[in-house]
C-alpha cells in the first residue's frame, strides 16, 4: 500500500490557478478576497491564469468557470463568494452540477475549522469542492478571513497532491 509521501511524489510542483469572485458589488479595485487568493497562490509558486468577477447569477458563474478550465487551462479554480443562504448566494448551486466527483471532505473540514473561528455560524457556509474533468474547483465564502482559512489550512497544503492523484 502506498503512503501519503509516495502519493505526493506524483504531485506537480506548480499549478495553473484561476480565481473567480461571485459578487454583485465587487470590482477589480475592491476584490480583496480574490486578490488574496491570487497572491497566496502565486506566493506558493503557482501561476495565475485568470482572475474574473461574475455577478451572482448561475449562468454567468458557470460560463466563467468553464472558460477558466477550457480556455485558460486552469488546473485549479478557487471561486469565492455566494456560499451562504441568501437568495443571491448561487455559487454552489451553479457549479456543483458540473462536478464529475465531489470532494465532500473539503466542505466538512472547512466548516469544522470555521467553527473554531465563528462558532455555530459556520453551519451557514455551503463551502464545497469537486472535480471537473482533470481540474479541481473549490467554492469558498467571500470573506477575507474565510479565504485565508481555506487557502492556508486546506487548499494550498493539499492541492498539488490532489491534482497528482487525479492525473495518475
Amino acid at each position: 500500500m502506498e503512503s501519503v509521501d509516495e502519493h505526493r511524489s506524483y504531485a506537480p510542483k506548480s499549478l495553473r490557478v484561476a480565481v473567480l469572485t461571485a459578487s454583485d458589488s465587487r470590482t477589480e479595485a475592491d476584490d480583496e478576497s480574490g486578490a488574496m487568493i491570487a497572491s497566496m497562490a502565486t506566493q506558493a509558486g503557482h501561476q495565475l491564469v485568470d482572475h474574473s468577477i461574475s455577478p451572482d447569477e448561475s449562468e454567468a458563474i458557470r460560463e466563467l468557470l468553464v472558460a477558466a478550465i477550457d480556455e485558460h487551462g486552469a488546473d485549479v479554480v478557487v471561486l469565492n463568494g455566494g456560499t451562504g443562504f441568501s437568495t443571491r448566494d448561487v455559487s454552489v448551486d451553479a457549479v456543483t452540477p458540473l462536478f464529475d466527483r465531489s470532494i465532500e471532505g473539503f466542505g466538512e473540514i472547512f466548516r469544522a475549522l470555521s467553527y473554531e473561528q465563528v462558532g455555530a455560524a459556520a453551519m451557514l457556509s455551503r463551502a464545497s469542492a469537486g472535480v471537473v474533468g482533470q481540474s479541481v474547483v473549490f467554492v469558498v465564502p467571500g470573506s477575507p478571513r474565510a479565504v485565508e482559512l481555506a487557502m492556508t489550512a486546506l487548499i494550498l497544503p493539499e492541492v498539488t497532491h490532489l491534482i497528482g492523484q487525479l492525473r495518475r
